[in-house]
Order: structure tokens, then C-alpha cells, then sequence
């Protein structure tokens, strides 16, 4: 391999993460308002812009500490835990609803093509975001309901800053 071709991969490699870092956090961003596992499309895209900006890193951890602490709330009250499970599975429903596609309803007052637009596209998208919701929400019980794992300890074992833009 000549040193124009290791230059051209670490090219392609850092637009590659780029692309895949800005389409993680735009995804993220709308997920936190439609349906869908917005902190972690968030801090996954800021994971991936952090390995070519100073800035991403800054932000990440931040967001980080507000998916754990939101995690560890979720399980802390069975009425928090039965919604958290049933809105995973409507998400799951609502995928496969989407995916078959059926005929607009007669108050529907759209034209039939925009009835579910997206097919199965969306309802998969719908599908893994539920079956996310329902992982994530097992690990949250498993760590912070029935295991000894505190926010803090947490925070100390992924090495999080406590504010951001504190030092590493």
C-alpha cells in the first residue's frame, strides 16, 4: 500500500464517519419529538462526529449522563415501567400497522397516498425503535431495579465528567 492510498482510506474514513455522525444526530434530534431512541441516535452520533471534533467529544458526555439518569428514572416506579412497556409495544403495533398498510379510513381527509406514508420503511424503523424500547428498558430494571448499580457508580465506570466541558 503507497502512502497516497493509506492518505485517500483515513479520507474516506473520517467523511464516512462524518456523514454517519451527522445522520445519527439529526436522527436522534427528531426522535426526541417522533417516536424513536433519541438520546441514543444522539450520542451515537455525537460518538461518531467526536472522533474528528473537539466539540462533539464536549457534548457527548452531557448526553451521556441525561440517557442514564432518564434510564434509571424510567424504572423507579411500576406505573413508569408499565408505560414505558406498553408505549414500547403500541411502537411495535403501530410498525407492523405501517408496514401492512391498510386502506385509509373514510375520515381520513388526505389523499389515500399520504394514508401511513412510508411503508415498510417506517413500520421497521417503528418495529426496532419498540423492540430498542423494550431492551433498553430490561437492562434499566436489571441495573438500577433489581441490581446495586447507582447513577454515580455509572458515571465513575464510563469515566463522565461531572459538568461539561470539564477536562478528562
Amino acid at each position: 500500500m503507497t502512502a497516497s492510498t493509506g492518505t485517500q482510506q483515513s479520507k474516506a474514513s473520517r467523511i464516512a464517519w462524518e456523514i454517519a455522525g451527522w445522520v445519527l444526530v439529526v436522527a436522534g434530534i427528531a426522535a426526541l419529538i417522533l417516536p424513536g431512541p433519541g438520546l441514543l441516535l444522539l450520542a451515537l452520533g455525537l460518538w461518531a462526529l467526536a472522533k474528528n471534533y473537539a466539540w462533539a467529544d464536549r457534548l457527548l458526555d452531557p448526553v451521556k449522563r441525561a440517557a442514564y439518569k432518564g434510564a434509571a428514572e424510567g424504572v423507579r416506579t411500576w406505573p413508569r415501567i408499565i408505560m414505558s412497556t406498553v408505549l414500547a409495544l403500541v411502537l411495535i403495533g403501530l410498525g407492523i400497522l405501517w408496514g401492512i398498510r391498510p386502506a385509509a379510513p373514510g375520515w381520513w381527509p388526505l389523499a389515500e397516498k399520504w394514508w401511513l406514508f412510508g411503508g415498510w420503511g417506517t413500520g421497521v424503523f417503528l418495529i426496532f425503535s419498540g423492540l430498542l424500547a423494550l431492551g433498553l428498558l430490561g437492562w434499566s430494571m436489571k441495573n438500577f431495579r433489581y441490581g446495586d448499580m447507582t447513577l454515580d457508580q455509572l458515571y465513575e465506570k464510563q469515566d463522565l465528567r461531572s459538568r461539561p466541558g470539564a477536562g478528562r
